[in-house]
């Protein structure tokens, strides 16, 4: 795979960014932001409209997941009849892309609702793993993406905590190379594409050569992935 051949796909996302912002324009609803910004108010940081603007999202969500579950909306006189009912909330944070966010977390009565959105236990918001994992594929060590973290969004992360993300990762690559493979695939292609590899203390442009086989139903799947290491191969 060429570099010139990730030109369509990032043409394709960009278009896709640029609908779905001039929908928003269009449709007014970000007329309040644009004004609160031209008044002055941050767009990034603890107190920034971003972050302001994700917690009302995430809130949100909550309440419509515990109305789903206790059957009303908040202020029903028909709750009381019900048998369980809305019981306030409780603090968290959470780390995401943009850093900490404080939510209020509704609860009921009964101790029966388990949010899906924000899964009990979870205090990581599935982007900050993403992020983390790029990081360290680009190079950084784990106290680097910590220093990182913590130097850019706020987010302040445990290095076995970063170090767990990592290993995460490490077991669902060894799982996938001991996968079974189809017995026969039809059509296969060959490619490859220059990709940053960490080799010892430095980070180096490599070839990473790519199987890829399209099976009986012509569903294209990756056989494996191979980078090229001097005059051997370390297999992905």
């Amino acid at each position: 795979m060429s570099m010139a051949s990730t030109d369509p796909e990032r043409e394709l996302r960009r278009r896709q960014q640029e609908q779905v912002a001039d929908a928003l324009k269009a449709s007014g609803a970000l007329d309040e932001v644009f004004a609160l910004i031209d008044a002055g108010e941050p767009l990034t940081g603890h107190e920034g409209l971003i972050k302001g603007m994700l917690k009302a999202t995430l809130e949100r969500g909550l309440e419509a997941e515990l109305t789903a579950h206790v059957g009303y909306e908040r202020g029903d006189p028909a709750g009381q009849y019900l048998p369980d009912s809305r019981n306030g909330s409780y603090a968290k944070t959470v780390a995401s892309e943009i850093g900490d966010v404080d939510l209020a977390i509704p609860r009921d009565r009964d101790g029966t609702f388990t949010p899906m959105l924000i899964p009990k236990g979870q205090r990581r918001l599935d982007g900050l793993d993403a992020m983390i994992i790029s990081l360290y594929a680009g190079g950084m060590t784990i106290r680097d993406i910590g220093h990182h973290l913590a130097s850019t969004i706020g987010t302040e992360l445990s290095h076995e905590t970063i170090s767990k993300i990592v290993d995460a990762v490490s077991d669902e690559v060894l799982a996938w190379q001991s996968r079974p493979l189809e017995p026969l695939y039809p059509v296969i292609y060959l490619d490859a594409i220059v990709v940053k590899i960490r080799d010892g203390g430095h980070v180096r442009n490599k070839a990473a050569h790519i199987a890829v086989g399209v099976d009986m139903d012509g569903i294209k799947h990756v056989l494996g992935i191979w980078v090229q290491t001097g005059s051997s191969q370390m297999r992905l």
